[in-house]
């Protein structure tokens, strides 16, 4: 599953209900043309060193989230910030 957004605000990725074990994607962020938008993640979401990362504020910068949904409750996340 892969996603792609343009970020107009701030946004909030809860915890999702309907998480399957084994699924996985991607997801887009590219700030619109304001920038300093930002992201908040539901508890669900494993980072490494239990930190999430601090999203690129530029305006029409994209990052990238790659997530393997682990358990129904354990979705690991990394995030490629800055892309080109």
């Amino acid at each position: 599953n892969n996603y792609s957004c343009t970020m107009a605000h701030n946004i909030t990725f809860s915890n999702p209900t309907n998480a399957v074990a084994g699924q996985s994607g991607s997801i887009f962020l590219t700030q619109d043309g304001t920038g300093s938008r930002t992201a908040s993640w539901g508890a669900n979401w494993d980072w490494a060193a239990a930190t999430a990362p601090t999203l690129t504020t530029t305006a029409a910068a994209v990052d990238r989230i790659d997530y393997v949904v682990r358990t129904t409750t354990s979705i690991n996340a990394v995030a490629s910030l800055n892309l080109s």
